[in-house]
């Protein structure tokens, strides 16, 4: 990556590059910055190989950190700003960082366990620490050290970057991504989306996240075009900015493109600069795919993960009309198969089984955990996503939902997102998740966990009549819960495990 940008910025160093809070830096401003962060980590005792930790919300300084770490050969490892205290030690101690950056507003979150921490030097990313003497200023560490010209040169297996898995069923483990897996999931983006020199991307999703990161904007960098980067998601703010710099194209998970629909400002937003919207990171409700497309805005679906890299499949915009619902085909370099529950490879379209992965842009294994690598990564290569999918007879995939997620009622297996997605177009409804309960006549009782849209009401009643027209019985919620908002992770991700831990009261 450090080796690429400095090439893109010499090339086209007057470009625009990237723009943050009403300040745009071109790729020559970048590549400066990024030259002297490189000088100032390595004077700090950064060497290839040393782990650098990053913490903060979006900034153009995760960028410059990233690409200086790869510039000299250093492992970056983004860090969830959402995390607590002891969650950051974990993953700090576990990953073994060197030398930590952090953004004011999160230096007080990590003083509560610096004392745990074995990092050797710390340095304020930016803004103002309340104390400087214990937090130094990175842009001072910046400005005196000698900058670093020329690129480290990284074989394609050498890691690049630990980024922790998004733990939603317990602790985060550190995926080893390399820079092969990088420079891989370029190429597919590249072949398969139809990104331009003069696109205008709007990254607003949490850039720690390999989708935000590594799904578009990276390889709008390595096209030379333009990012328009938000501190954080406002659907508002996304809404205006899109008009005001001509956005093109976008990068969301489904939860964000929902906010968005259901703002005020969106009946009236002008949108007709959006090319395609890419959206990813959990199975999107058709009604919403729809919605956008009467709006005339196209959503490509795409699926991945951490350890993929980001991108596993992808669905090419001349199909992304016809193929709603898809997630579409893998790229020329991925291999995608399906996996019955005996261990037989799926042949036959709509079997459902789960989703594995075979390519270059598949992690190498997680960092200081051999177990957990060899059940994830078989002798043949193939990692186990976790997720149940099938293919249909032209050979596009679906995602139906996470294995561990499947409910079992009565005998019969009931994927949530086929459910979710029916709920979703109740007008009553503004978010909703399915979960199982223990129920000792099914085994399993289909349960639905709804947030309400504003001045409405729901009955579990009037809920069933509404599924029952749309769904085969058994897949019928039996029970309904009525909550404020549904938990979700940094990246958009609905945390089941915490409606199971804490059920609300069920609806009458």
């Amino acid at each position: 990556m450090g080796q690429w940008f400095t090439e893109r910025a010499r090339r086209d160093g007057g470009r625009q590059a990237l723009t943050f809070e009403g300040v745009t830096w071109t790729y020559a401003d970048m590549l400066g910055h990024i030259d002297r962060m490189a000088g100032a980590l390595r004077a700090g005792g950064v060497q290839p190989g040393t782990r650098v930790g990053y913490l903060g919300f979006n900034h153009p300084l995760f960028f410059v950190a990233l690409f200086a770490c790869s510039k000299i050969g250093a492992i970056f490892v983004p860090l969830n700003f959402r995390l607590a205290g002891p969650e950051f030690a974990y993953i700090i101690n576990d990953a073994g960082v060197h030398t930590l950056l952090v953004d004011a507003d999160h230096i007080p979150v990590i003083d509560t366990v610096r004392e745990q921490l074995t990092c050797r030097r710390y340095l304020c990313a930016h803004g103002q620490p309340a104390d400087p003497a214990c937090w130094p200023d990175a842009a001072q560490a910046m400005a005196a050290a000698a900058p670093v010209t020329e690129a480290h040169q990284p074989h394609q297996d050498e890691v690049a970057v630990i980024m922790y898995t998004s733990g939603t069923t317990g602790r985060p483990k550190g995926a080893m991504l390399t820079a092969g897996n990088f420079w891989w999931n370029h190429v597919s983006e590249l072949v398969m989306l139809d990104i331009r020199p003069d696109d205008v991307l709007l990254t607003f999703a949490p850039i720690f996240h390999i989708g935000a990161l590594n799904v578009l904007t990276l390889t709008t960098f390595l096209k030379g075009a333009h990012i328009v980067l938000h501190r954080s998601f406002d659907p508002a703010a996304a809404l205006r900015d899109i008009q005001q710099h001509q956005v093109s194209t976008l990068f969301v998970v489904p939860a964000m493109l929902l906010f968005i629909s259901q703002h005020p400002d969106f009946a009236q937003a002008d949108t007709a600069s959006v090319r395609f919207i890419m959206c990813g990171g959990a199975p999107c409700p058709e009604p919403l795919l729809k919605l956008m497309d009467q709006r005339g805005i196209l959503v490509q679906q795409g699926y991945g993960l951490t350890e993929t890299a980001a991108m596993a499949t992808a669905l090419s915009s001349e199909w992304a009309a016809s193929k709603i619902g898809s997630v579409g085909m893998s790229p020329l370099l991925t291999d995608v198969r399906i996996v019955a529950s005996d261990g037989r490879v799926v042949t036959q379209p709509q079997e459902r089984g789960e989703v594995c992965v075979r390519g270059m842009n598949v992690t190498r294994g997680y960092w200081n955990q051999p177990d957990a690598t060899r059940h994830a990564i078989g002798d043949d290569h193939w990692f186990r996503t976790g997720d149940v999918g099938y293919f249909d007879e032209q050979g596009f995939y679906y995602i139906c939902d996470r294995v561990k997620d499947m409910v079992i009622t009565g005998g019969e297996n009931v994927y949530p997102a086929e459910v979710e997605s029916v709920l979703y177009a109740h007008p009553a409804v503004a978010e909703v998740a399915v979960i199982g309960a223990p129920d000792p006549q099914w085994g399993e009782a289909v349960v639905a966990v709804v947030a309400l849209k504003p001045g409405h009401s729901l009955t579990l009643d009037e809920m069933r009549a509404f599924a029952t027209e749309r769904l085969a019985r058994y897949k019928v919620p039996k029970q309904l819960r009525i909550v404020e908002a549904l938990p979700r992770n940094p990246t958009g991700k609905i945390l089941k495990y915490k409606l199971r831990e804490r059920p609300a009261p069920s609806a009458a």
